[in-house]
């Protein structure tokens, strides 16, 4: 008969897995389990206490079974089983006499990260769970090994810092991730000497493959559901203590544009509202900058229809388009950091009271234009639309020098800052993975993952990810029933 000892030792390679041993009246007892699902006050007062406290002398399985006050034990030699069972907080007892069955033990925690103030709030999403990641690295690892159920989930740590010793867990799945992904992380991580690791965003600063650039190179996420799927495509999560971020990679810059809330919407839904992203994008980089160039160089491409409100809109306005546009974006930038700052309610009122008291009150003392007033705000709507907060900030700081080269140069100027920027996303890199991949390098096939198809056409992992399985799921046609009893 097989070893299952030996066998789990072999098989689970997660540094949460753990295998320990006890002499209790001269008998050696095996324990397996994983360390991040198990209810550790159950494991010690209703399993370990209760048979060293016990005078019985163990001599097989059934003695053992009698001393533990827990019910739902089960006597297995089956090793798949046992491994499906230790991944939802079973523990696996053995007598050293006979390893090849033993005891699964019931101590799952199922309480342990499941609390009503762990709820996401930066990512909200009203379709789907809501669940987020909180700063207790145990908990973290609690929710994903609950989620995911499976020998191929891996948890490596290392302790980072040299002041602060913070403990840092890279997370992916055996025999779907790629060696060479999953070797430049740890590479990176090893070659890491900082003296505190204050959050994972300061990881992903430091191990980043450029530090020069205002692009997120890394997903950084407090939703459990997203880094659950990033999981599953092939992509390496990292985790440390004290954040209740996770960061994974390698992403590209179409990955920022997708919410979890996409994959519980019909498809066509789904792939609608990332269009409509898309275009909040362009609309919010371009829309102020293109106001200037038009207004500055270009008045000849107005519309005669539009010319007319447009000049009484700017009649008494003293400053030039640059100017006028440059106040009221820092204006609005004042009134989103202010109401960030502040208390949720406070911040509420403040950004809906201050921009209609502002807009108003700038109007009717001339110092801009009711057109600039809605270009602005729709602007400012358009980049609250990406799910992801910092490619956010990072849409928010383009408009700035747009907007200066096209009050400079005017439409070359825009046309000028495009290039400086499509130029930018061609250098950069996620763990060696192109930015804008499938764009450049060109992958016809890797245009299933920015936009939303039906599941029928998603059943293959992005290529570009090269993870070594494929396949994520099979596709069935479904039968008609109705078809057997016209048939028949």
């Amino acid at each position: 008969m097989e070893n299952i000892h030996v066998a789990l030792k072999e098989t689970l390679k997660s540094d949460d897995f753990i295998q320990s041993a006890m002499t209790i009246h001269h008998t050696l007892i095996h324990l397996s389990y994983y360390n991040s699902v198990v209810n550790h006050e159950m494991l010690h007062r209703d399993l370990l206490t209760m048979i060293q406290l016990s005078k019985v002398e163990i001599h097989d399985l059934n003695t053992l079974k009698n001393l533990i006050s827990i019910d739902g034990i089960k006597l297995s030699s089956n090793l798949e089983e046992i491994s499906l069972s230790l991944n939802k907080g079973f523990i696996y007892v053995q007598l050293d006499s006979n390893l090849n069955e033993g005891l699964l033990v019931n101590v799952a925690d199922m309480e342990k990260g499941y609390r009503s103030n762990n709820l996401s709030e930066s990512e909200f999403s009203v379709i789907g769970p809501s669940v987020a990641f909180i700063e207790d690295l145990d908990t973290n690892l609690n929710l994903l090994r609950k989620e995911m159920i499976s020998d191929k989930l891996v948890f490596e740590e290392q302790i980072k810092g040299s002041l602060s010793k913070t403990r840092v867990v890279i997370v992916y799945l055996d025999g779907i991730t790629n060696p060479q992904h999953l070797n430049t992380v740890r590479q990176r991580l090893m070659d890491l000497d900082f003296d505190v690791i204050f959050d994972s965003s300061t990881l992903s600063q430091i191990i980043a493959d450029n530090g020069n650039t205002i692009f997120p190179l890394f997903m950084s996420t407090e939703r459990v559901d997203r880094v659950k799927y990033s999981l599953l495509s092939g992509h390496v999560a990292v985790l440390s203590s004290g954040s209740p971020y996770v960061i994974s990679g390698p992403t590209t810059l179409f990955d920022f544009f997708y919410s979890p809330e996409d994959f519980y919407l019909p498809w066509i839904l789904g792939s609608f509202v990332r269009i409509i992203r898309y275009v909040g994008v362009v609309f919010s980089v371009f829309a102020s900058s293109i106001y200037v160039s038009v207004m500055t160089f270009h008045h000849s491409i107005v519309p005669q229809s539009i010319l007319g409100p447009i000049i009484e809109s700017r009649a008494n306005v003293p400053f030039q388009p640059f100017l006028e546009v440059l106040l009221m974006e820092i204006t609005v930038e004042l009134l989103r950091e202010a109401g960030a700052r502040l208390p949720s309610k406070v911040g509420q009122t403040l950004g809906i009271v201050g921009g209609v008291v502002i807009g108003q009150a700038a109007v009717q003392a001339g110092l801009t234009s009711t057109i600039l007033i809605i270009i602005v705000s729709l602007s400012a709507l358009a980049s609250f639309a990406t799910p992801i907060f910092k490619m956010a900030n990072t849409i928010r700081f383009l408009r700035f020098p747009i907007i200066g080269l096209s009050a400079i140069w005017g439409g070359l100027g825009i046309t000028i800052g495009i290039l400086f920027l499509l130029g930018h996303l061609l250098r950069l890199k996620s763990f060696g993975t192109p930015y804008i991949i499938p764009v450049f390098p060109f992958r016809y096939k890797g245009f299933r993952e920015a936009i939303r198809l039906n599941y029928s056409q998603t059943w293959v992992r992005a290529p570009y990810l090269r993870p070594l399985f494929a396949r994520r799921y099979t596709v069935r046609k479904h039968k008609d029933i109705g078809d057997d009893f016209n048939n028949e």
